[in-house]
């Protein structure tokens, strides 16, 4: 058997040299990191917890904030926009027929009060635990259960197509210029924002309007999301009604070359 190492009488191993290891390098960097991070976040937060400090204005805050402000400005517009009508109808120098045709145009153009029989559409978003009602249909993805920006415009394209004579989305009268978006599951019209559910009235025949939503390809496909994931849907007769006038701005907005 052969001797050990450091048995007596034997000369002893010369101790081996540390080696370079990048592996421990590597790891003071990672701590090193760590530590600059935590630092940079405290001294962000001046003390503050950064997830919750109230201070932090949100987004959607600042959305709303600027969602009612708009709302407020349409009205002062309309009173505006009314005491200037009053005032000019009191000597305007127009024969009758030039004011009958101007009312006309007026009404043509939402800009006055509608007065008729109407019916509202109602839609919602389905309840987020929904599953599939019907077999063969897969379950829903998240995009399944909201509606969405092409769901609103089918209804309001559809209602026009059967000769709806003005529309009201929420609190606010259409007109020629008004474009309906969504954004995530929020509408924004004419500068201010809305969540569902979403009612939709329109004046004019509701048989017509009716059968016209009923012929509409998209508002089908829709119902095939209503009858199988619970989105909402709900139409209602609503007598004889009153829109209100448009009461925003009517200047068109457009690019324009540089230079």
């Amino acid at each position: 058997m052969s001797n050990s190492a450091d048995s007596p009488g034997t000369e002893s191993t010369p101790p081996r040299s540390r080696r370079f290891r990048p592996v421990r390098v590597l790891t003071a960097g990672v701590f090193a990191l760590a530590g600059l991070i935590f630092f940079t976040s405290f001294d962000t937060a001046k003390g503050t917890n950064i997830r919750t400090d109230t201070s932090l204005l949100k987004l959607s805050d600042l959305v709303q904030e600027r969602s009612h402000k708009n709302g407020t400005l349409d009205e002062s517009n309309a009173t505006l926009r009314h005491d200037i009508e009053t005032l000019a109808e009191r000597d305007d120098g127009r024969s009758e027929a030039e004011d009958k045709k101007l009312a006309g145009l007026e009404e043509s153009a939402g800009t006055q009060k509608l007065t008729g029989r109407a019916l509202t559409v109602t839609l919602n978003d389905a309840p987020p635990n929904a599953t599939a009602k019907l077999p063969g249909y897969p379950e829903p993805q998240p995009d399944y259960l909201v509606i969405h920006q092409q769901d609103l415009q089918a209804v309001v394209n559809a209602l026009w197509e059967g000769g709806a004579k003005g529309i009201k989305v929420m609190d606010q009268r259409l007109i020629s210029t008004s474009a309906v978006r969504c954004v995530g599951n929020t509408l924004i019209l004419q500068g201010r924002v809305y969540s569902p559910p979403y009612k939709i009235t329109a004046v004019g025949d509701p048989e017509k309007l009716n059968k016209a939503m009923s012929a509409s390809k998209a508002i089908q496909n829709y119902m095939v999301y209503v009858n199988v994931y619970g989105l909402g849907w709900k139409v209602t007769q609503d007598g004889t009604v009153t829109l209100p006038g448009y009461s925003g701005t009517v200047d068109l907005h457009y690019a324009e070359p540089v230079g």
